[in-house]
Parts: C-alpha cells; structure tokens; sequence
C-alpha cells in the first residue's frame, strides 16, 4: 500500500459524522526560507504531526488529524508542469492526492443535497491559495471542484435537472466587497444582513448563472484579479482579504418529485501573521489588524463550540463580533458539513506559527455541525400552496366585508400563538405552566369585555379602539430567559393616534365606568332625566374613562451580547427589535467598543486571549447607539418619538438616549462610557453570560420624556459610569457620591439581615410546631415527619425542562412568524416551504429533546422514591 495513501483517511469517512474535519498540509521551502537557512522542524508519520521547539530539541508537540498531507519534498516536475511524487507510490502528496480526500466528499455531499464548507487556514505564504485555487497545471480544489461538478451534471442529466449559480467575495478590513461587481467599489461596502430563515447573508451580492467550467474559472479570473493583495516579509505577493466563493447547486428530480438545494462554500482565509514577522507597515499594519481581529473572533467562536462538543455550558457563541464569522455560522455548528484545510511552513522561523496554526486546527476538528438535506416534494407542494393561495383569497373577502371580522380572526390566532404554548409547556408532564395557563383564562375571560368595550366606544362616538395583548410573549431576559407574561388592553384613540396599555385590573375598573357612561347616554337618548350624572357630551377629560393622560409605551426590546467585552474585542451589531408578541418595531445600530479611560478605542495588541487577565483591572468601554432603522411606532404617526433605555450590570435605576422626534430612521447618535475600576470574576461572569437589553420606548404628543435617574449612580469627574468599585489601592478620582454610596450599600446590607432574620424565626417557629406534633402524635408522625420528599427533585427536574423548552419555543415563535412574500414566485414559494420544512424538523427534534430528558429524570426520581419507601417502610 503506498505510503501517501497510509497518511490520508477514506474519502467516504467525511460523510460518516457532521464533525468537522481537519486536514493539514506541509509546504515547501520558499526563497526567503531558503536564504535563511532554514531547517525543517516537523515531521509527519500517517496522521500524526510532531512539531520541535527550535530553541529546544526536547521540546516537542504531536497532533493528530483527520487528513495529513506531507508535500515539502519527494516530488518533481513533469514535462507539463505538474508537481508529481519522484517515485510511484512516494509520500509526496500532490494536488489530486488532496481532492480526492477533500474534494470528492464535498461534492458528494453536495450532490446529496447538503451544504458543504471547505476552509483555508494558514499563516502569510504558507500555501493556502495554492491549495485552494493553484497555478498553471497544478489546479487546486476549486477549479477541480467545478470540473467534477458540471461532469456530474452532465453524467446524471437523464435523472434530474440542475442550476448552478456562481457569487465570489472578499472581507477585506471588515468591509464585503462583491468581486463580481461591473461598477465601481461601494466606499461602505455591502452590508451584511439577518432574516430569521435566511440567517446572514450579503446584500446586493452579484449571482451568476453558469453553464460550465470554463466559465466559472473565466469569473474565478475576474475576481482573483479584483482581490486586494500587497507585499509583505512573509509573502511577495500575500493576499490581505478573506474570500469566499458560493456554488449554490439546485437539483430538480421530475420523476420523484423531489427538489435538492445545496450551497457549496469555499473560504480562502488571509493570513494570519505577527506584524514584526511580515513586514508590515502603515496601511498593511491596518489591513493586519482587521486580519487577526476577524481570525481572533474566529478562534473564539471554534473555542466556543469545541467546548459545547466535549459537554461545556456555553451560553453564547460569538458569531456576530465580525463579518467573517457571521458568514460562517452555518458552517461552524449549523447545517453544513464542514472541511478545513491547514496549511503550514516546517522552517524553523516559523516555528510560533506554525504552532499556532496546528492548534487553531486541533480545536476546530472537536465542533460537531448539524447537516441535513435540503430537499422538498414539489408536485404536492405546488398543491399545497394553490389551496393555500385559495383560502388566502376567501379570508380577504371576508374581512374587507366587514372589519369587525379582523379582530375576531385575531383572537381565534392569539387562541390558538397560546394553545400551542400550552401544549408546549405541558408535553410529557401531567402538568401545566401555571403562569401561561393563567394568561390563557385571563385571555378568554377578557374577550367578551373587550368586544363590548369597542361597542360602547362605537356608539358613543368615542373613536377609541381595545385590543387584548399578551405582554413579553417573545420578550427575554438579560439572561435570555423568557419574561413573565400578562394580559393588557391596547387602547387607541384612532382620530389622535394616541396609545395607553391597561393592565387587566385597569381595563375591568374602566369597564363599569364605561357601562355608566353607556347607561346615562342612553337614559339622554330616551328622554329620561331620572339617571344622575353628567352628561356623556359634557364629561371632562379627567372624568372620561376612555381617556387617560398619554405616557410613554415600551414598544419592544433587542440584546446587545456582552461576551466580546471580556476579550476586549469591538462588536457592532444591527439589532432586530422585537415587540411584545413577535412583531419587529424596528432596526437599531449599536456598538460595544472596548477603550481606554480617556475614551480612545484599543488597538489590535489589547485583545485578550483569556479573559482572566481582566481580573483585578479596570475595564473601560462604550456603549453606541448610533441610528434607529425603520420605527414602525413613527411609521404609523409622524408626531410621535422614541427613546432607547437599558442598564448594565447592578444598574438599579436605567438610562435613556435624548429623545428622537418624527423620523422614521432617526439618527441616535448617543455614547455613554463605562468603566469597572476593579474588575470582578462576577462581573467577568456577567460579560460572558449576559446582554444588556436595549427597550425602546414610544413617545407621543403631550407626554414627557424619559430622564435617566442619577441617585445611587457613581460617575467619575469625567462623567464615566462606575459599574464596580475600585481596590482597595485605587486612588482613581471620583465625585463626592462615595460616602453617600456607602451609607446606601449598608443600609441594603441591614435590610437583607433583617429579611433573613425574619426567615429565620418564621422556620424556627415551624419548626417548634412539628416538634410539637411529632411528640403528641407518637412514631408514625414523627416518621411522616421527616421522611424525605421528592417535591424538589421533581421541581429541579421541571426547571430544567422549562428552561429547555425556552429555546422549543423560540423555534416556534419563528415558524410561527415565518411567511412567504406576496411577490414570489413558483420557486420563491418553494424555497418557503423547504425552509419551512427544516424548521418543522429543528422543532420536531429540539421537542422530542426535551419530553425525552424530562421522562428520564421523572423515571429516576420515582425509582428513587420507591428504594426510599422500602428503607422507610
């Protein structure tokens, strides 16, 4: 068996497990490396590599990978150019040695119908491009990628149809630059944007359609040529941007009625470099930066989810800290399966990188992805939606006829956005989510009030319109835990366009005001005098009970994640705000930007690979909010405003942006500095763990705006918000609110010892009492008495079920929003439907989850119980 075989893993093993797969590759000498005098330092048995220390020949690191490919000698130079092993059977591994392990399995797969990634990660020159893209005769794995894709096509066209289209891109410092594009670069670049089924995607990206090889390698051309490259000590001619190339394959199966969709993603990563080893000077120092910042985001994220595969808690996996990993998130834990190639130099002053290189590789091999195939029935489906579109049509007409009808759809809905709820909180388990199940009886004991409500408004001209709502349906913690929810009544003045929220209590206390006012209209309509009371025309705004004084309305809220703060790492965000049932209100810019105390932003040396370097340090960042998108509060009515709210940390009172009056798209504009003079592990938990929730908060005519409370709130003299105090050596200056601060943290101190005092006499008194009973009432009391209860275990037991069923109904709340666009087409619905089809199963598969852990805690706790009734029998 020749050895090059020996070192590489069956081409069928990539698609065995969705874990990623890792192969690396080991370069040539280069000129500069030659020059040096350089020496090899790695070696490769099968699969295995073993890294030496220069500075130490008995230090020495091994690894193992998926793929190893030994390519820095045995090889020779055919008469065509091609770079081939020097014997038949040599350890050399050539280019088509690499596809055939790579590059066949990414295309199976996707002729499957799965989306598959491919990933180049390497230092400046250490070989990426080449093995990617090649030179000359020597093609690489996209160009031999596409040969064997459109011969596959060309070889199955009796059984299916297929649609190739072609898109290639840069990230090039932290701008997405369309490769493809005729015109001239947009100075921004393209922006990135999120749907809820769509996830990331670049706006306004060019797709090419595209019939053969030739002509993708013709566009490869086009856009290699458009890519930013410059000279550095590592690489002559070292390319400074990401690049990704998207094969997106579309499949048609007539006979089976089946339609395939798969994305094919090639990612050519630039090169990760120490800036005193490339070279790097002015604006390549700059390009550098965004480099290793996007690459840094990237190894957190690979971090991240090698953690959640070894069985680690992790609350929030950081995608959204830079545009490259935003694009890659399907490919790095989503529906995709996924191979990265590392490429390293063996010389020994390339010792520290490649090192690096063969652990970010080490890490990346543990994440585990979720790929399924993409695939719908398309006869039913086309059957499917022309009886949609039917019923569609038939409900229109109905509720043009008469709008009333409106709100009696929307209550049959919001019946059905809570049965499913409670379905949900109750699967598996005799019982119910009492605070839901609450909210459901309050809901349909509340209709018929409201119903008559609208009709008083009506007849006494009124113009005043109710409406049940569901506070904090789809609203969140700063934890990402589901709120509280509550019944209110919407109530709108339709001629003002003015808006109050009632609570329940509210509404029923307004409702027998109302029935007065209704009884005293009618008593004036009939001539009767004998009803007391003021007229109904002549009630003052203060006496009407279907007015009140205009507030201030929290229309929705968005979470900033605070992770990126504990590596120092900027984050800029566009933030989908949500309102209280899942309606989006709007679109909000933020930023979190780590800095120093006078405010300047830190540099790319100030990102930390481990938080814990933060302990015991201050800690100094900002928060932006830089422009609102899309109000739909002011869309509805010019004369209305808003503002945005949040707190951080131990905040107890909330600060507010000035308020912004009658646009639409209202520049914000707004930065408040913070800083921790002493940083904590519970404030580096809280950065990890939590987000600061952004309220934005609906101002209309005639109401005041919100004002930030500063009682209780440290500021330094520069007007920087203190959230943790200072060391004991800390000599910062502050503002003459310390001692007052003092006496405020004592005086909570003395009412938490009181509190805890009067608990403690309370079990003390409990306790007197069943010592009482246990003495009046003989052995078998006192063996009631303190047998052990299993109400705990099955409380613990259900608190994890609720909390898993967190993310089942966030699942839901996007199937339940999920709807097709009016404008599209044939296959505009068909791509609904198959996306529909893949949440259904994410749903299916996050419920089934839940129900199955919860069935197997009960099971232990009631075998429990029953060892522990022989034992105390």
């Amino acid at each position: 068996m020749p050895a090059c075989c020996a070192m590489r893993a069956k081409a069928s093993d990539m698609h065995s497990k969705d874990c990623v797969k890792v192969a690396v590759r080991v370069r040539p000498f280069n000129k500069r490396e030659r020059d040096a005098g350089s020496r090899s330092i790695v070696s490769m048995v099968s699969s295995s590599i073993t890294i030496q220390d220069p500075r130490d020949p008995q230090s020495r690191r091994s690894f193992c990978f998926d793929y190893a490919y030994w390519s820095h000698s045995g090889f020779a130079r055919d008469r065509g150019g091609l770079y081939v092993p020097e014997e038949p059977g040599g350890r050399y591994a050539d280019q088509d040695s690499v596809f055939q392990d790579l590059g066949e399995g990414i295309l199976e797969n996707a002729l499957q119908g799965y989306n598959a990634t491919l990933l180049a990660y390497g230092q400046t020159g250490s070989g990426k491009s080449y093995s990617m893209v090649g030179y000359g005769p020597n093609k690489g794995l996209v160009p031999k990628l596409c040969d064997r894709l459109f011969q596959a096509i060309r070889e199955n066209q009796d059984t299916r149809q297929c649609q190739v289209f072609f898109s290639m891109l840069e990230i090039y410092n932290e701008q997405v630059v369309d490769l493809l594009s005729r015109g001239s670069r947009n100075p921004g670049g393209l922006r990135v944007r999120e749907e809820q089924q769509r996830g990331f995607y670049v706006e306004g990206l060019r797709t090419v359609p595209c019939d053969s090889a030739p002509q993708v390698e013709q566009l490869m051309e086009q856009g290699t040529r458009t890519r930013t490259t410059a000279a550095t000590h590592m690489n002559a001619n070292s390319s400074r941007s990401h690049m990704l190339i998207i094969l997106q394959l579309k499949q048609i199966f007539s006979k089976e009625s089946i339609t395939k969709q798969s994305n094919i993603n090639l990612v050519d990563l630039a090169g990760s470099e120490r800036q005193r080893s490339s070279g790097s000077e002015a604006d390549r120092l700059k390009e550098g930066t965004a480099i290793n910042l996007s690459l840094t985001t990237l190894g957190n994220v690979i971090s991240s989810l090698a953690d959640v595969a070894v069985g680690k808690k992790v609350v929030h996996i950081p995608y959204r800290d830079s545009v490259l990993t935003k694009l890659l998130q399907s490919a790095l834990g989503g529906n995709s399966r996924t191979v990265m190639i590392a490429t390293l130099s063996p010389a020994d002053i390339c010792y520290e990188e490649s090192l690096s290189t063969l652990r970010y590789a080490e890490r990346a091999k543990r994440i585990q992805n979720r790929a399924v195939v993409n695939e719908s029935p398309t006869e039913r489906l086309v059957k499917e939606l022309k009886a949609e579109n039917a019923r569609l049509l038939q409900r229109l007409s109905r509720l043009g006829q008469e709008g009333r009808r409106a709100n009696d759809e929307t209550s049959k809905t919001m019946i059905l956005f809570m049965c499913l709820c409670l379905g949900e909180s109750s699967a598996g388990s005799s019982q119910t989510d009492p605070s839901l199940l609450a909210v459901f009886y309050d809901y349909i004991k509340l209709m018929p009030m409201v119903a008559e409500a609208n009709q008083m408004s009506q007849e006494l001209n009124k113009g005043v319109e109710f409406k049940l709502e569901i506070k904090n349906l789809a609203l969140s913690d700063s934890k990402g835990h589901d709120l509280e929810k509550e019944i209110a009544v919407r109530v709108t003045c339709m001629g003002r366009k003015q808006v109050w929220m009632w609570s329940k209590a509210k509404f029923v206390n307004r409702k027998f005001l109302m029935e007065e006012a209704y009884q005293q209209h009618q008593a004036e309509k009939n001539g009767d005098n004998k009803v007391e009371g003021l007229s109904t025309a002549a009630l003052p705004r203060d006496k009407d009970p279907f007015w009140d004084p205009v507030e201030p309305l929290l229309l929705g809220t968005a979470h900033l994640w605070l992770q990126s703060l504990a590596f120092r790492i900027p984050l800029e965000e566009q933030l989908e705000v949500l309102g209280s049932e899942g309606t989006e209100e709007a679109i909000l810019q933020a930023q979190l930007v780590p800095c120093t105390f006078t405010g300047l932003p830190l540099g790319e040396d100030d990102i930390l690979i481990d938080p814990s370097e933060l302990l015991g340090r201050r800690l100094d960042f900002q928060l932006v909010l830089e422009q609102c998108c899309g109000l739909r509060w002011i869309r509805e009515a010019r004369n209305r405003g808003v503002q945005i709210g949040f707190r951080l940390f131990d905040s107890s009172q909330p600060l507010y942006s000035p308020a912004v009056w009658h646009n639409v798209n209202p520049l914000l504009d707004h930065r408040v500095h913070f800083a921790s003079l002493h940083t904590s592990q519970r404030l580096l938990d809280y950065l990890q763990s939590s987000a600061v929730v952004l309220e934005l908060w609906g101002l209309q005519e005639g109401c005041t705006d919100l004002i930030s409370s500063l009682e209780g709130v440290r500021m330094t003299t520069e007007g920087i918000f203190i959230i943790e105090e200072a060391g004991p050596t800390h000599t910062a200056p502050v503002d003459s609110a310390e001692p007052s601060c003092s006496v405020r943290v004592l005086q909570q101190d003395l009412e938490e010892l009181k509190s805890v005092n009067t608990s403690l006499r309370k079990e003390n008194h409990s306790l007197r009492e069943q010592l009482n009973a246990a003495r009046n009432g003989g052995d078998s009391v006192r063996g009631r008495s303190v047998r052990p209860s299993c109400d705990a275990e099955f409380a613990r037991a259900l608190k994890v079920f609720y909390h898993s069923m967190t993310s089942v109904r966030a699942q839901l709340q996007r199937l339940r929003r999920h709807r097709p666009s009016e404008e599209s087409d044939l296959l505009g619905l068909r791509l609904f439907v198959d996306e529909q089809s893949r949440l259904l199963r994410d749903f299916s598969e996050q419920l089934e989850q839940s129900v199955s852990t919860l069935k197997q805690d009960v099971a232990a706790i009631v075998r429990r119980k029953r060892e522990r009734s022989g034992i105390w029998s």
